[in-house]
């Protein structure tokens, strides 16, 4: 916001002889209002900020929901746990190395080298709320790839994977396209951009869904699928056990979108001309449009695609179809138009049919269907951004002063800059990823602590694990103690 300027000497002018005091008064007066603005600027920015946090935090337990819901019976506290256990490890994680990794400056374009521990935070660049925001990104990312090995992984296993990827293979990627120092972020400082315009993942397609998808699809290759899974001709699908718990899930992550995507802006209160009805917060409301969009049709998409292909109207498929959606527009949410959105979820819902069906023939295993979902989609979503980025929605949610003509969307006029850019980004994910967390799923395979025993496997985890199965069936110390009796028509109480 810009400020207020008052010189004492100017307004004598104006005022007339021997009201210098006067004039210094009023100039007080005036920057003490300017002040104020921007206070009020920097706090209306951050609540802003905190409360999308808020709702990117809430998707955990939408992951938990949908997690539990997919899983057999047998294995649902060992799920639940795992998805608790990525918020706290990666807590830890996040604040130690992860933050610094990612946008600790200055730094080289590979990787952050400041603010570990978050030393000299806050600074100009961002403020503690900043760091909880990114931490919120960074165990949705681990917890995505929870998915892909659900139901035969060892629980060490998962403490480590989730504590090396929030720690290190999430945070820098986080720092290639997003911070200020990356190689290939859009909003570097220097004004060196990849191709002239950077990668526009703007929400993370592929920062956040290709990295947990593409770890994930790694932990699941080397574990090899479920018992049973594949075994028998036809393929026996090992159904999750409650359908409610899928949809309360997928419910709380579009909830939690809407701080997901909208929230990425960091700042709601700017103006792109002052004094006018249309600023950042329009931008905003468009970002939640366009996100709103691309997972209906994703949703009625996947409804009839499926029921054409196997005959059923099946809720869960709906509810991968619908989140395959948000995971392929999160990348271009804030630079497309609405219309280009449902073009976005329509073909993210042939995408994730179609990566299903390679998976069935390939004896691929994923109970959440997450590599497929996030890796799959948001691959797509990157593409889609690189196609249908507007010119005027590109300038103003990644203006470069003194350098107007940024290179925008293939299919809206722009050139192929952009989508050069975004095929780069696919590969060096794809490969970043593949020699991290490959490596360290081979390893923690090889030292026989990645899968669990066959035996435990087919009781179950709750049981051989855990102690116990999340459902109590019959339990004979929960009984009521009295019954209930019978109400006479004439309104008398029977006797004992």
């Amino acid at each position: 916001m810009a400020t207020l300027n008052c010189s004492a000497p100017q307004l004598a002018l104006l005022l007339g002889p021997n009201t210098t005091q006067a004039a210094a008064y009023i100039c007080n007066q005036f920057s003490t209002v300017s002040s104020k603005f921007v206070d009020t600027t920097f706090a209306v920015d951050t609540t802003y900020l905190l409360f999308s946090t808020y709702l990117v935090f809430s998707m955990q337990l939408g992951f938990a929901m949908l997690c539990a819901g997919s899983v057999r019976a047998k294995n649902t506290m060992n799920i639940m746990l795992t998805n608790v256990l990525d918020a706290a490890a990666g807590g830890l994680f996040y604040y130690l190395f992860g933050f610094a990794f990612a946008f600790g400056t200055p730094s080289n374009g590979f990787i952050g080298r400041q603010n570990f521990g978050l030393k000299d935070i806050p600074t100009s660049n961002f403020d503690y709320s900043y760091f909880l925001y990114q931490w919120a990104f960074a165990i949705a990312a681990a917890g995505i790839t929870s998915g892909s090995i659900a139901e035969r992984t060892q629980f060490v296993a998962y403490l480590i994977y989730s504590s090396f990827l929030t720690g290190f293979v999430y945070p820098v990627v986080s720092h290639w396209f997003w911070s200020g120092d990356g190689w290939a972020s859009p909003t570097r400082f220097d004004g060196d951009f990849l191709f002239s315009t950077g990668v526009i993942d703007f929400a993370g397609s592929g920062v956040v869904h290709m990295v947990g998808g593409i770890a994930g699809l790694w932990g699941a290759l080397i574990e090899g699928p479920r018992i049973g899974r594949f075994e028998n001709p036809g393929n026996v699908i090992l159904k999750g056990h409650n359908a409610s718990l899928v949809v309360l899930g997928t419910f709380m992550l579009w909830f939690g979108w809407y701080g997901f995507n909208p929230g990425s802006f960091t700042k709601i209160l700017s103006a792109y001309n002052s004094g006018q009805y249309y600023g950042q917060w329009s931008a905003v409301g468009r970002t939640a449009v366009t996100t709103t969009l691309a997972g209906c049709t994703a949703a009625l998409t996947t409804l009839f695609g499926r029921r054409v292909l196997s005959g059923h109207w099946n809720v869960t498929d709906v509810c991968n179809g619908l989140l395959g959606g948000f995971a392929a527009i999160t990348s271009g949410c804030s630079v497309v138009e609405p219309w280009a959105a449902v073009i976005c979820g329509f073909v993210a819902a042939i995408v994730l049919i179609s990566c299903n069906k390679l998976a069935e023939k390939l004896h691929y295993d994923d109970p959440l269907e997450a590599a497929q979902l996030h890796g799959g989609c948001g691959a797509w979503g990157i593409i889609f951004t690189a196609l249908f980025a507007t010119k005027k929605y590109v300038n103003e949610v990644y203006p470069v002063p003194g350098k107007p003509g940024r290179p925008y969307g293939l299919f809206m006029g722009g050139g192929g800059k952009l989508l050069g850019a975004h095929l780069i980004q696919i590969l060096v994910i794809t490969g970043f990823v593949s020699a991290t967390m490959g490596p360290l799923f081979f390893v923690l395979h090889k030292l026989k602590l990645l899968r669990i025993s066959p035996e435990d496997e087919m009781a179950g985890m709750d049981m051989t694990r855990h102690g116990g199965f999340a459902y109590t069936y019959d339990d004979d110390e929960s009984r009521p103690t009295f019954q209930l009796r019978k109400i006479e028509p004439n309104g008398s109480t029977p006797s004992n």
